[in-house]
């Protein structure tokens, strides 16, 4: 979550927005972790695992990069520095001009 909430800041102005859905865990468990790693985007909450069947996130953390149409232009499964430099600039590429 530190290492999106830093590629969010360094793309702050682009047409990128986050939004980070947690699966299944009691709202105050969130409440507490956002307290200790606080975050300028949204969280959603999935309590019944709905969304994480749609998407079919059967590995998580999972990533989705969408596109304005709301397709998928990227997905990641697994743990990833966001804010490495490489990282920034393939998300970056993938925004319009």
């Amino acid at each position: 979550m530190p290492s999106i909430e830093r590629l969010r800041k360094s793309l702050d102005g682009r047409p990128f927005e986050v939004l980070a859905v947690n699966l299944a865990e009691p709202e105050s468990r969130i409440r507490t972790f956002l307290e200790r790693v606080p975050v300028k985007f949204t969280v959603l909450l999935d309590r019944n695992t709905a969304v994480a069947k749609a998407w079919k996130a059967r590995i998580l953390p999972a990533t989705y990069i969408l596109g304005p149409d709301g397709r998928i232009r990227y997905s990641h499964f697994g743990e990833l520095d966001w804010s490495q430099e490489s990282v920034r600039r393939a998300i970056a590429a993938l925004l319009p001009p």
